[in-house]
């Protein structure tokens, strides 16, 4: 019995709650030290000065906007190299993995060249202030350099977990998610280069995941990306779109909405802006864990829907929500008890930020417990190619649902509006998730 043969059986004969647990810790360790190393930009560079950590909320969109276009060809072409996988169709899956690949490095080049010319307009767009706006130049500089090798990372990330080799995987990410942890204060306090060198840390960090991935990619009975296989078809990308939209949806929607709650937030300072965003990555930080614990159920799910098995989808489907769900609950409860000592962390002595920030960290927490079922909903209805409800889905918690709370929570609350939009757009995503995916589990009851 060769490797291939041994990772199907283990894939589709495993009890799913011990499987999704193998697959999910690795994942989730990798989700955690990234969201620690982004988090860690905000952090040391608001030792300086309140316009720093406003600049790096101002890049955030930017940093959405790429994610969701290598998430559109990672997760696409990992959703069908899952099934294809499943299905014993080794050949398509080498073949789609290849198109994945290089279609998001040739993308990423073209992005990172643009953003060049057109950086000052970029930047006034995803929300920078004219107090703002030197310190974000300065910080975009070195992350459009990285674009390329960013967008690659992810592709990679994504097509490794989905074959269940997460923990080859995680030794990517996590080697230049600690490198960048390293590097921060290196080149923010000792040489003296503040934001930028915050940015130089990340995209060094980046290319180090980037080289490391590539070169991992075809061990463990992994598949090898290799340019003869790179076949730019529309059959290919056509199943890439339906693997891919729902994260395009989910992130590029989110990447607007968060470039206009800066927009939003800079009408009452910079103070504002900081605040936002420094409740965005202690919330990101947080949610890790349950998008890590996605990640291991979606290779669960991908192997067992191609193999026709959905008994064990639906038990692997319920199994992670559950538990997703009770981390949720105890996070909500802490983080709402403690949102001004969390806050206080990254600028002690601002009361003002402390009290934006608290306030929005507490109407999240609200309304967190919804995060679980929505999240893992998502994953399990891309996985099962339900594209359209997998798409609408995706793109309503930071996207049109966010949105709209941030524009009718200004209108008529002001900046309470805007502190309150991302917990009211949870909620109503919630009330979204749920027939959305119950139709979807009886459909798969007729299959």
């Amino acid at each position: 019995m060769n490797a291939q043969d041994r990772k199907y059986i283990m894939m589709t004969t495993r009890p799913v709650s011990r499987l999704v647990c193998s697959l999910a810790v690795p994942s989730i360790i990798t989700m955690m030290i990234s969201a620690v190393y982004n988090m860690a930009d905000t952090f040391y560079v608001a030792g300086i000065d309140v316009q720093s950590p406003a600049a790096v909320g101002v890049i955030f969109p930017y940093m959405a906007f790429i994610q969701a276009i290598a998430f559109f060809f990672g997760q696409g072409s990992a959703n069908y190299i899952s099934r294809a996988l499943g299905a014993r169709d080794r050949e398509s899956a080498e073949k789609i993995a290849s198109t994945g690949f290089f279609t998001s490095l040739i993308t990423g080049i073209t992005i990172a060249v643009l953003g060049f010319i057109f950086m000052d307009d970029i930047l006034l767009v995803l929300g920078s202030t004219e107090t703002i706006l030197p310190y974000a130049r300065a910080y975009f500089r070195y992350i459009l350099i990285g674009t390329p090798f960013i967008m690659s990372s992810f592709v990679l990330n994504n097509q490794m977990r989905f074959q269940g080799n997460a923990f080859v995987s995680m030794m990517g990410i996590t080697s230049g998610a600690l490198l960048n942890i390293i590097l921060d204060p290196v080149f923010i306090f000792v040489l003296g280069m503040g934001v930028a060198g915050a940015a130089l840390a990340t995209m060094i960090s980046q290319m180090v995941s980037f080289t490391l991935l590539l070169n991992l990619a075809g061990r463990r009975d992994g598949i090898p990306l290799r340019l003869r296989n790179f076949r730019p078809k529309l059959s290919h990308y056509r199943e890439i779109t339906a693997g891919g939209l729902p994260s395009l949806g989910r992130q590029g929607l989110a990447s607007i909405s968060m470039a206009y709650m800066n927009q939003l937030a800079g009408f009452y300072g910079d103070a504002a802006i900081a605040a936002l965003s420094i409740v965005f990555r202690v919330t990101m930080f947080s949610t890790s864990v349950v998008l890590g614990f996605g990640q291991g159920f979606q290779p669960v799910c991908g192997f067992n829907y191609g193999a026709g098995k959905y008994d064990r989808v639906r038990r692997a489907f319920w199994f992670s929500v559950g538990v997703t769900a009770l981390y949720c609950a105890a996070l909500s409860m802490t983080g709402y008890v403690f949102a001004g000592k969390i806050i206080a962390l990254f600028r002690p002595d601002d009361l003002e930020l402390i009290g934006l920030g608290s306030q929005a960290l507490r109407y999240e927490c609200l309304v967190y417990w919804s995060v679980s079922f929505v999240t893992i909903s998502n994953m399990f209805l891309q996985n099962t190619r339900r594209t359209i409800r997998a798409t609408t889905l995706s793109a309503s918690r930071q996207g049109f649902m966010l949105a709209l709370a941030l524009y009718f929570g200004r209108k008529f609350w002001g900046l309470d509006g805007i502190i309150a939009a991302q917990p009211v757009a949870d909620g109503l995503t919630f009330l979204l998730a749920v027939p959305f995916t119950w139709s979807a589990l009886r459909e798969m009851k007729g299959e």
